[in-house]
């Protein structure tokens, strides 16, 4: 567990020492940046009223996904060179047989349809609660096409096509740093004080620890799964204070005593600051989980739904929270597919799509629908072209974007050719290796903007942002940030 730190001594800590569990890199990052906190701590930004509360959602599908097989092209000309290309990999576009889904789109001509397990995206799209961003992925600056890509003279992102470079890529957006802190952690660094009760931060993560929600000044607050209040728990502490082997009032009184104790030693005595503050956050997490009305969706026994579930179950109660902005966070990991594509998207896509309809099904039964927007993030795509029975490491791929502020039912950005032959210059090598047309800057952009950040505060929370814009960024209106129209 951790949570934003409101009182000086704890911020001063946070500033200098770069808290002692992140690590000596977090502790170097954080003391660089100083300056960069202190100034944006300065920045206006928008505070709203208690009732105008706004979620972010995040899946983070670890491993790569193959997004070529979820996003397919139905068009004759365009569905033959995906087939072709994709080989042993390709979907089969006889709609009776249920490998592909045509979805409710035609954009002059050209036409899609998703993966035949993903029967509730299919319907989420035709119902205008989720579109599709294309060919996105990590860039420092534009790039045209393959010559400028093998010219020399463009900035690359660092580790290109390593999975543990790019999965940290995706969630910070600076892909020329492996230090930098995550969007959703500047995001709250930002807006932290809209919220209301300190001990729990802007930042509630399903999945531990993750660079996507730490911040200069915010950490990840970190549950598990598990909806009753009696067991609500708290992710990234050692073993001694967990949920489990011990009474909790052993526990209590062991925290309790080692609390009062007083160390010399800076880390010792915030450890032991935070640790107190979990106690605390954990009974003000459980009080407000017993506020509210149980959900009647009913979501399925996966893994990724369940922290759907929790994630819809802490919004139902977010006024019990005094939450007016929320980030979540999650991991649906296993997408490194160098084998057997066909197989294991079958199994893996339909649990997704229906963890998707579930939150969907949540938030309108809450009336929360259009306050949440969720979305997927993954290392890279992967290659066109099969390895025999599976795709390997490629670049730009696509992702999902839902919500009811969502502008529904359409594909964002430009969806490439999918022939490799080599007048194709969005096409780095005959692997078929996309080059992103669209960045992830860009994507995060709207989704910031939506979510009250000042486009005065959006070269703060998107280091890059201005590559992709000109003339006049940063001061532009929030318009001239929004080329994608993601949201209404």
């Amino acid at each position: 567990m951790s949570h934003r730190k409101k009182h000086i001594s704890r911020r001063s800590f946070i500033g200098q020492a770069g808290c002692a569990a992140m690590g000596s890199t977090a502790f170097l990052s954080t003391a660089l940046n100083l300056g960069m906190i202190n100034t944006a701590a300065a920045r206006p930004h928008i505070i709203n009223n208690s009732e105008d509360y706004k979620a972010i959602v995040c899946i983070l599908l670890a491993g790569g996904a193959d997004t070529y097989n979820v996003l397919v092209p139905t068009e004759t000309s365009e569905y033959n060179d995906y087939a072709a290309t994709r080989s042993s990999l390709a979907l089969s576009n006889d709609f009776a047989n249920g490998q592909l889904l045509p979805l409710n789109y035609n954009n002059a001509g050209r036409t899609f349809a998703v993966h035949g397990g993903m029967s509730r995206v299919r319907d989420l799209f035709d119902a205008g609660n989720l579109s599709f961003v294309s060919n996105i992925g990590t860039l420092i600056e534009p790039i045209a096409d393959r010559n400028e890509f093998e010219s020399g003279l463009k900035n690359l992102p660092l580790g290109l096509y390593s999975h543990n470079d790019q999965i940290m890529q995706w969630q910070t957006s600076v892909p020329q740093d492996r230090s930098a802190f995550g969007v959703g952690g500047r995001i709250a660094d930002i807006l932290g004080d809209m919220n209301t009760i300190p001990q729990i931060s802007m930042n509630i993560s399903l999945d531990g620890k993750n660079r996507f929600q730490s911040g200069q000044q915010t950490l990840e607050y970190s549950i598990n799964d598990n909806t009753s209040s009696a067991n609500i728990g708290i992710d990234g502490l050692p073993s001694w204070y967990s949920n489990s082997g011990f009474l909790n009032q052993v526990r209590d009184e062991a925290v309790d005593s080692m609390v009062e104790d007083i160390y010399s030693n800076i880390f010792q005595n915030t450890y032991s600051s935070l640790t107190r503050q979990s106690k605390e956050s954990i009974q003000l997490f459980a009080t407000a989980l017993d506020k509210g009305s149980p959900l009647n969706t009913v979501f399925s026994d996966t893994g990724l739904s369940r922290d759907l579930r929790m994630m819809a179950n802490v919004i139902n109660v977010q006024q019990h929270l005094g939450a007016n902005r929320q980030i979540f966070f999650t991991t649906f990991g296993g997408w490194d597919h160098h084998n057997n594509v066909i197989g294991q998207q079958a199994g893996m896509l339909p649990i997704l799509s229906n963890a998707l309809g579930e939150f969907n099904d949540a938030l309108i039964e809450m009336g929360m629908q259009d306050k949440v927007t969720t979305f997927t993030i993954s290392d890279f795509a992967r290659t066109l072209t099969s390895n025999g029975n599976g795709s390997d490491h490629a670049w730009g791929g696509n992702q999902i974007v839902m919500g009811g502020a969502i502008n529904g039912g359409n594909i964002f950005g430009t969806f490439p050719s999918l022939n490799l032959q080599e007048s194709n210059l969005i096409n780095l090598n005959e692997r078929g290796r996309m080059l992103p047309t669209t960045s992830v800057d860009e994507f995060y952009a709207e989704i910031a903007l939506w979510y009250g950040v000042s486009p005065n505060d959006m070269n703060y929370i998107l280091p890059n942002l201005c590559n992709f814009y000109s003339p006049g960024c940063p001061a532009v209106p929030p318009a001239n940030y929004m080329p994608i129209g993601m949201f209404l």
